[in-house]
């Protein structure tokens, strides 16, 4: 399944320019990936630097990207600018539940996703109960 996957306030907290707080997200990415799912950086981070930061989130925390803002197999079928995947994760995505951070945007609540991610057979019970969401408590 090839999964878009948004950064500020869905992988780390809200703190663009820099990189947020964790929020339980790397955990879960890279069981995704172990899994064999493909999964695609869709972000607002365009700007070489901010990317390159969020880049190096991914690679810091082991999690192999598939594309970044673009499906790399969508040329063979569209010429549409839109990244193509099977799911969105996202901080603004209708129906997501999300955490309230002391002063700061609402991020991604990664133990409801994994729940969700688990009733779609993308992950198995063992894994997610392997998660450790400690670092949530803070926010």
């Amino acid at each position: 399944m090839n999964i878009l996957i948004d950064f500020d306030g869905t992988c780390v907290t809200h703190q663009f320019p820099q990189i947020g707080e964790e929020v339980g997200a790397a955990q879960v990415l890279r069981d995704l990936v172990k899994n064999g799912h493909n999964l695609i950086l869709f972000t607002m981070r365009a700007e070489d630097c901010y990317l390159d930061e969020a880049l190096a989130w991914f690679q810091k925390n082991n999690i192999k990207l598939y594309g970044i803002n673009v499906n790399p197999e969508q040329h063979k079928f569209t010429r549409s600018p839109k990244a193509y995947g099977d799911l969105l994760i996202d901080d603004i995505s209708l129906g997501i539940k999300k955490l309230h951070c002391h002063f700061n945007r609402p991020c991604v609540d990664w133990k409801w996703v994994s729940e969700e991610l688990c009733k779609q057979g993308l992950l198995t019970t063992v894994q997610i109960k392997q998660y450790d969401f400690s670092m949530q408590g803070y926010l």
